[in-house]
Parts: C-alpha cells; structure tokens; sequence
C-alpha cells in the first residue's frame, strides 16, 4: 500500500461522503447529542437544519476531530475522524459560523495561512477571483474587519481549495445580500463540479435554495430527512388579509391549513406548491392587505416538533461546549 493510499483512502461516487449512526456527546449532564444519525450523499448538497441550541456545531467539531463522540458511530470520506482527522482535513474545507483571525495579519495574509498547503497558479488564480468577487481588502488587518469580512477571509480561504468536501456551519453570518448571493452561486459551481457540501444553517431559505437534501435536528435528535419536496410541510407560509366574504371556499382548498377568519380578517398557512391556486380565491373574495410570510425556522419547529424548544435553548446553555 502507498503512502498516498494511507493518506486518502478512496471512496467510490456512490458512497456517502458522510455517515452518521447514532451518535451521543455528553457534557457532563448535559446531552448535546442523543442517537444522532445523518448521511451526507456524495456530490450533493446536504442541509443541516436546526435553531441554536440544538447539537449542529457539536456534530461539526465530531466531524473535523475536534471532539470524541461518547458513542455511536462517524466517518468522513469513508474515514474515522477521531482517529484520522489529519487525512481527513487535506481532503476537506471548512467554514465556521464565526471567524476569528489573527488581529496582526492582514486579509490577505490570513488566507495564506489558512490554505498554506495550496501551491500552483490554478490556486493562485482562484484566490484572486475570490478576492474581487467577494470585494474583500485583503491588505487590512484582521484586527480592523468587521464580522462580514472576517467571514469572507474564511469562505475565500475554504472556497479557493479544490477538495472533496466542504463543511460550512452558518456561512453567511454576517455577510450583506449581495454576498450571500455570491456565496449562493458559488456553492452551486461547487456542486456542478461533483463536490460535496454539508450546510449547518438555521436559516430555512437559505437551505431550500441551496440543498438537494435536508436533516432536521432537535434537542440532539434528528427529526426528519428527506428532499425538500418529500418535506413539503416545511415550505409552508403565512397569509394574512382583510375581507368580509365567506372563507368556506379556501378551506376546502388543497394546500390550505388552519385556516382562521373573524373581524373582517382571515389568516391560514398554505403550501408554497398551491400559492398560485389561492391567489385568484383570494382576488375573488375582495381581499387586500395582504401578505404572504414565509416561516421562520423557529415557527416551523414550533409547528411540527412540539412547543419545546425553551428546553433546548436551556440545554444549550448549560452546555459548555457550545452546541448549536
């Protein structure tokens, strides 16, 4: 067996780059992972869903070898990363949800040391790309960045390395609309080019844009997977408006859920596949002042996983390891 061969074990197309199976990590007391299970296909994009508080970055740091599991079972890229995080990481790049640099590097510098083991005029090439499209500075000191910018430091760091798999939990935090748009288009040219992405995120439409697949997580659990067409009821929005007329015709409606209506004002939830057949209901019964909102994660799991979470964000507290 080659050296290159212990390094980089090789996985076949078709295997996850991801395998999960039911993972636990206590902190004393406090369970931030209980049974968790989760597989990340290769070549995809894979959503990871869950407010803060429920076990994402603790999952992330099992992953990236930064924590022991308690039990249970992981492998990156058909790897254990306990064990062998340090192949793990030349096959892998990762993004953090909060950037800390190095207050006395600049921009530019910081990259460097962060793709250190990067070489040839293709990278090169593509950090400067990065650069411009990102609208980074990168002659500033880290110390003067404000937190958009040290995330850009990290996605152009991530995103210039040409590997197998990239982890990025809460990318965009901090990053202005246009950035995130910038980042969205670049995690597709990721994808077209066969390579995998794992997406921590709490932010529903940032996932629905992005993933082919998604996994919920709760309280350490994981609660539902699928494709976002198979979780339809997570896409579902608000609507709210002002009418005096009978509302019976939009609850017989498909697509249409717990309709209330009084005063003059009705307000239900309603699929975002049957929208466009609502509308026109809604143009026939004289309606105005309305909106349409659609859900904020937290709304979708106080929805569908119970009314519970005040105790995740308990858990989350006490939890020292920070779990999100």
């Amino acid at each position: 067996m080659t050296s290159s061969q212990t390094i980089s074990p090789k996985t076949s197309s078709a295997d996850p780059a991801i395998v999960i199976r039911d993972l636990t990590k206590t902190f004393g007391p406090t369970r931030a992972l209980d049974g968790f299970s989760l597989t990340v296909p290769t070549g995809q994009v894979t959503g990871f869903l869950g407010p803060n508080g429920a076990g994402k970055s603790t999952t992330i740091r099992i992953l990236l070898g930064l924590l022991k599991a308690t039990s249970g079972q992981a492998t990156v890229l058909g790897m254990d990363p306990w064990t062998q995080s340090v192949q793990i990481h030349h096959r892998l790049a990762y993004v953090p949800g909060d950037t800390n640099l190095w207050p006395n590097l600049t921009g530019g510098e910081a990259i460097d040391v962060l793709t250190r083991g990067e070489k040839g005029s293709a990278h090169r090439t593509r950090r400067a790309e990065l650069i411009e499209r990102f609208e980074l500075d990168p002659s500033k000191r880290g110390r003067t960045y404000s937190k958009g910018n040290r995330q850009k430091v990290s996605l152009i760091a991530a995103l210039s390395r040409d590997v197998d798999l990239y982890i990025m939990d809460e990318p965009t935090s901090g990053l202005d609309p246009l950035m995130e748009a910038i980042f969205t288009d670049e995690v597709r040219a990721l994808k077209e080019r066969g390579r995998t992405v794992l997406l921590s995120s709490h932010i529903l439409a940032e996932v629905e844009k992005l993933c082919d697949t998604v996994t919920i997580i709760r309280a350490g659990r994981d609660v539902e997977s699928g494709t976002l067409a198979q979780l339809r009821h997570l896409t579902r929005s608000t609507v709210a408006a002002s009418t005096d007329a009978d509302p019976s015709d939009l609850e017989t409606m498909d697509g249409v859920h717990d309709l209330e209506a009084g005063q003059g004002r009705l307000r239900f939830d309603v699929d975002d596949a049957t929208v466009h057949d609502v509308l026109p209901a809604l143009a026939t019964m004289g309606a105005t002042n309305l909106t349409i909102t659609p859900p904020s994660l937290e709304d979708l799991f106080l929805r569908h996983y119970g009314d519970d979470l005040s105790v995740t964000e308990d858990e989350a507290a006490a939890n020292t390891g920070g779990a999100r």
